[in-house]
């Protein structure tokens, strides 16, 4: 059993990233906090490095140097498998979904971290709960599904795990507006139900939009840090942070 957070302490702190692809630098140096309980955002460019970070965190890419802490616990250079048990989860880009097998065979290996097995199946009716199109489609190939499907279907394979820590990398990219709009509610409920969320996003409005929270990467590097708000109305953020504007 992990042991209990303190009120002053951040459920994720980042110190000092610095991951290497063989020569190349995926990021050299960033830093960030999540308050428990939060949603933050992590914003950039694409190439900035936010799925770097992410995966990282995931334990899917080893460390060069830096620190990554979890409820006060160093986490950075552990495996993924023991990772995921510590209560982080993943929703990737791309999905990285098995498209072969069913959308509730995908769900039941996001659930096979869980030492209590007995838990899986509330679990999984949750995920039905909070996408009832997943219900309806439950026997249908992974391979099969919209791309708005596929997206719950990877927030829903990660829920699977019952994390205290969900970390999201571009859920809007290539879905629709309403989809994305969708998407966003679900993500707002979760938070309300009390789970923290990283997310690293493009669409700089919209992450900010339901963000308590906000660190921007530029060129691998942490470059800005604070309120979502106080980020949403500096006019440099976007333009001389973000390339756009």
């Amino acid at each position: 059993m992990s042991e209990p957070l303190l009120k002053d302490r951040p459920l994720l702190k980042i110190e000092h990233l610095e991951v290497h692809y063989g020569d190349l630098i995926g990021v050299s140096d960033v830093s960030l906090e999540v308050p428990e309980g939060s949603v933050v955002a992590l914003l950039g460019s694409n190439g900035g490095g936010k799925t770097t970070v992410l995966n990282a965190i995931a334990g899917l890419i080893p460390l060069h140097s830096g620190s990554i802490l979890f409820a006060g616990q160093q986490i950075g250079g552990q495996p993924a498998f023991s990772i995921v048990r510590k209560g982080l989860a993943l929703s990737p880009e791309g999905w990285r979904l098995f498209v072969q097998q069913s959308v509730e065979n995908n769900l039941l290996l996001g659930a096979t971290p869980l030492r209590d097995k007995t838990r899986t199946k509330p679990l999984l009716d949750r995920v039905y709960e909070i996408f009832p199109k997943l219900a309806e489609r439950r026997n249908q190939r992974a391979g099969t599904m919209s791309g708005g499907e596929r997206q719950m279907l990877a927030v829903g394979r990660a829920l699977m795990s019952d994390p205290k820590l969900l970390m999201l990398d571009e859920p809007s990219l290539g879905l629709a507006p309403a989809v994305v709009e969708s998407m966003y509610e679900t993500f707002a409920r979760l938070h309300r139900e009390g789970l923290t969320i990283l997310l690293a996003e493009q669409s700089i409005e919209l992450a900010l939009e339901v963000s308590d929270f906000a660190t921007v990467l530029q060129v691998g590097k942490s470059v800005l840090s604070g309120t979502a708000a106080d980020l949403a109305n500096d006019p440099q953020v976007q333009k001389v942070y973000l390339g756009t504007g």
